[in-house]
């Protein structure tokens, strides 16, 4: 058994050895089990941001201990010049689960969007290269995906960005209109932005778009890797109102937090499009991360989660608002993927989640003034109003 190391010992290792790119919490922690997780000095928390919302089945979910540990007892790695059956499974599952068609399998959510934007340039004729995004976008960090993100600071220092990309407000139609022409190849759009602040387009925005991308020939590509698999009350947002994206991007809670899985759905048509070297990836779809996706999912749809995310959401939701905090400026969410924007005055967030941290919870700021709540689907009333009792007091701080 390795070495326990106290918490100062660990954050001593990290500025010593680790690149300090993350604004992490001071607090170092060792084991989890459902919603709860425990530091090294023995301290237990109420998980409420489940690591951008990855763990959505909680920690340690015995159903997918017992994938891992059965899959690993038979193939961890094979390359993709070979057939697995795990791989098999869980594209059928996955395709069973939504809207039909086929998988592409990846390795994290910007790699799933390198992927659609690779499809969307494929698929249509070469003069058509344009991806249209929104403000406030975030799509992840390799370039392709850093420059389809409509945020100006995850830009600094990577200019000049990728070609091909227009960057427009969010919920302006007329501005989709006239931003679509023959150059256009697809629109890319989170059908709730999570990093920009928990954004939650008004409704009938998705199907309007939907439609202007039948209207065009442009690709509807909705990039479901942090709303997706039941995170808002439906196992992809886009089902609020009934809208089939061209493609799907997902990720994050695939596999339930072991491994890095990830993936690109779309129909056999825009699919097809890909031919042996178009494009890969060395461990996307390897046997031990799709089995556990596999076991995640079952779990999730057969364990009642995403109806859950629904009504504790709603519930979570509605004791936040009557908190009635000076501090508080709005909550919005859909499901349990919440955010609590404050005021300017306030002080910014991260002060609040570190109050949370003491408190024995654990969230996560965004935008400098919004505090955003996704915590595991499994999340039982009695925990939220455990978490409340003590949310009260810090929004209540001066």
């Amino acid at each position: 058994m390795a070495d326990v190391l106290s918490t100062k010992e660990t954050l001593d290792l990290f500025d010593r050895y680790v690149v300090a790119n993350y604004g992490r919490l001071p607090v170092v922690i060792v084991r989890g089990e459902g919603s709860r997780v425990w530091d090294a000095d023995g301290k237990e928390y109420l998980d409420l941001f489940a690591g951008w919302a990855v763990t959505a089945l909680g920690h340690c979910h015995p159903r997918l201990v017992a994938a891992i540990r059965e899959q690993a007892g038979q193939l961890i790695y094979m390359a993709n010049h070979m057939y697995t059956q795990p791989q098999g499974r869980l594209a059928q599952l996955l395709s069973e689960q939504s809207f039909g068609g086929k998988c592409f399998f990846c390795n994290s959510g910007a790699e799933a969007i390198e992927a659609a934007i690779k499809l969307a340039r494929l698929h249509t004729p070469r003069e058509k290269y344009k991806v249209l995004t929104f403000e406030d976008s975030f799509h992840g960090r390799t370039f392709g995906a850093i420059s389809a993100t409509a945020q100006s600071k995850y830009h600094q220092g990577f200019q000049p960005l990728l070609a091909g990309f227009e960057y427009l407000p969010l919920n302006d139609l007329d501005a989709v209109y006239g931003a679509v022409d023959d150059e256009t190849c697809g629109i890319l759009v989170e059908p709730i932005q999570g990093e920009g602040g928990v954004i939650i387009p008004p409704e009938g925005y998705l199907r309007r778009v939907r439609e202007l991308c039948t209207k065009y020939n442009v690709l509807f590509i909705a990039d479901e890797i942090q709303t997706g698999l039941g995170r808002t009350g439906k196992l992809f947002a886009c089902d609020h109102e009934d809208v089939r994206p061209d493609m799907v991007t997902i990720g994050k809670a695939l596999s339930g937090g072991f491994y890095p899985v990830s993936a690109a759905l779309s129909s056999r048509e825009v699919l097809g499009v890909f031919n042996p070297g178009d494009h890969g990836s060395t461990f996307g779809g390897n046997p031990l991360g799709v089995a556990v996706a596999r076991a995640a999912l079952r779990a999730l749809v057969e364990e009642e989660m995403i109806a859950n995310a629904g009504e504790m959401g709603e519930y979570f939701q509605d004791q936040l608002v009557e908190i009635n905090s000076p501090h508080v400026k709005e909550v919005r969410g859909k499901g349990l993927m919440i955010g609590v924007e404050l005021h300017p005055q306030a002080g910014g967030a991260r002060r609040f989640c570190e109050a949370l941290q003491e408190r024995g919870i654990l969230a996560k700021e965004t935008h400098h003034n919004i505090i955003r709540f996704a915590p595991p689907l499994i999340i039982t009333q009695e925990q939220i109003d455990w978490a409340i009792e003590r949310i009260r007091p810090v929004l209540q701080l001066s």
